[in-house]
C-alpha cells in the first residue's frame, strides 16, 4: 500500500540501513521480491547488518539468502556487525547457509571489522565433525 502511494524505499537510515535490509532481516521474502522487483539494489550498506545478505544470513533465512544471490547480491562485501554474510552465518552455526555462500564464492579467507574467520572455527560454530 505504502508503494503504491509513492512511499520512497530507498531512502537510507535508521537501524537496517533500508527497507530491503530490514525484509532480509525478518526473513520477508515476498516484501524481498517485491523490493527487488521494484529496483532495490542488493549491495546496499548501511545499518547493523552492513548489507541485505549479511541481515538474511545472521537469522538464517536461506530461501531470501537465495533469493538476493539470484538478484546479485555480492556475497564478499564488507561491513555491519558482523562483517560478512559467511562470518554471520558461520557465527550462528547455519551449517547449510555457510555451504550455499561457500559454493557461491565466499572467501573464507576475507576479515571483517569484528571477525576473523577461518575454515576450522566454521566447522567448530557448525558443530559438525567432517566438511
Amino acid at each position: 500500500l505504502l508503494l503504491e502511494n509513492g512511499a520512497d524505499f530507498i531512502v537510507q537510515g535508521g537501524q537496517y540501513g533500508s527497507a530491503l535490509q530490514a525484509a532480509t532481516s525478518g526473513g520477508k521474502k515476498d516484501i524481498v521480491e517485491l523490493l527487488l522487483g521494484k529496483g532495490a539494489d542488493p549491495n546496499v550498506q548501511g545499518g547493523e547488518y552492513g548489507t541485505a545478505l549479511q541481515a538474511a544470513s545472521h537469522r538464517g533465512s536461506q530461501a531470501v539468502i537465495e533469493l538476493l544471490l539470484e538478484k546479485g547480491a555480492d556475497v564478499n562485501i564488507q561491513g555491519g556487525q558482523y562483517g560478512t554474510a559467511l562470518q554471520a552465518a558461520s557465527y550462528w552455526g547455519y551449517l547449510t547457509i555457510v555451504e550455499l555462500l561457500l559454493q557461491k564464492g565466499a572467501d573464507p579467507n576475507v576479515t571483517g571489522e569484528n571477525f576473523v574467520l577461518n575454515l576450522i572455527e566454521i566447522i567448530i560454530k557448525a558443530h559438525v565433525s567432517r566438511w
